[in-house]
């Protein structure tokens, strides 16, 4: 199975998706841990985060399949939602919140 199917697999297959360098518990970058503290603050307890720095192909597969050159990035209901930046500006605006609504929590 190459990288892209395995990316559209997990981000079909699962309600929150986010794609890191780290895991939760223990990111590998600010942007990754900014990212996880907001799906934190949402009230999002389960969601898939895939650490894209233990599989190369992961990592770079995953700028191809959104065409976004940055990671973290966000996937809900298999829709790419963005990047760490974006994360921020839809949760302050209360945006994030309402998308998560009843998901993953």
């Amino acid at each position: 199975m190459s990288a892209q199917e395995r990316i559209h697999q997990t981000v079909s297959s699962h309600p929150v998706v986010l794609f890191m360098k780290g895991t939760p518990t223990f990111p590998q970058c600010g942007f990754s841990s900014t990212a996880a503290h907001i799906l934190k603050l949402c009230g999002v307890k389960n969601y898939t985060s895939v650490n894209v720095l233990e599989d190369d192909e992961i990592r770079q597969g995953i700028k191809d399949y959104a065409n976004w050159p940055t990671i973290p990035q966000l996937y809900i209901k298999g829709e790419f939602v963005g990047g760490c930046d974006i994360m921020k500006e839809m949760y302050q605006a209360g945006e994030l919140q309402k998308l998560l609504e009843g998901i993953a929590s």
